[in-house]
């Protein structure tokens, strides 16, 4: 369920794009992201720091889209939340001197020191790799193709690279400690 409310306002992105265009889709999602930031506050009672950092770049950049008409703007959007993301787990990393991955999800996975800084290296190269990945289609590709890389490009990239980083952790979780090799 958690997996469909985080898909909700892109799928709803998507569809309404689809139906009337980029102008629209994007009023959508400002406006889905919206709700789902209230239905999320009104069923946990509290909302991630990154929930609320895509709710801003989303009203952002989608009211730039939509003021300007101009879809450059909203183009930018999942390139500029995947390099806060890069750029929040780097500067955990080399600034803080904190793993910022093993802060969220220690509590449910125990792994080595070597493991978790090699995820959190793989996620940080992932995400910059991912925003250089959507200038590149937005602008060598016209706008329904970027939209559906959007969609199924992206997610399934971040299906792979998940699937990667299970097999990867595989071997720790299982004994906990870590591998000869």
């Amino acid at each position: 369920m958690k997996l469909l409310l985080d898909f909700f306002p892109i799928i709803l992105f998507f569809v309404a794009f689809k139906i009337a265009g980029i102008y629209v889709a994007t009023a959508v999602a400002i406006v889905a992201t919206i709700a789902q930031i209230g239905w999320l506050r009104y069923k946990t009672g509290q909302i991630e720091p990154m929930q609320w950092v895509s709710l801003g770049v989303i009203v952002l950049f989608g009211g730039a889209t939509i003021v300007a008409q101009n879809e450059t703007f909203i183009k930018w959007k999942p390139t500029v939340l995947y390099w806060l993301m890069a750029g929040s787990l780097l500067a955990g990393q080399l600034f803080l001197r904190k793993n910022l991955l093993k802060s969220l999800m220690g509590a449910q996975l125990e792994l080595p020191e070597v493991a978790w800084r090699i995820t959190t290296w793989s996620w940080i190269g992932f995400f910059s790799v991912m925003g250089v990945v959507n200038l590149w289609v937005a602008y060598h590709y016209d706008t329904d193709t970027w939209v559906n890389f959007k969609l199924f490009g992206g997610l399934g990239l971040m299906v792979v690279f998940v699937v990667g980083q299970a097999l990867y952790l595989a071997r720790y979780v299982k004994s906990g400690e870590a591998p000869d090799s």
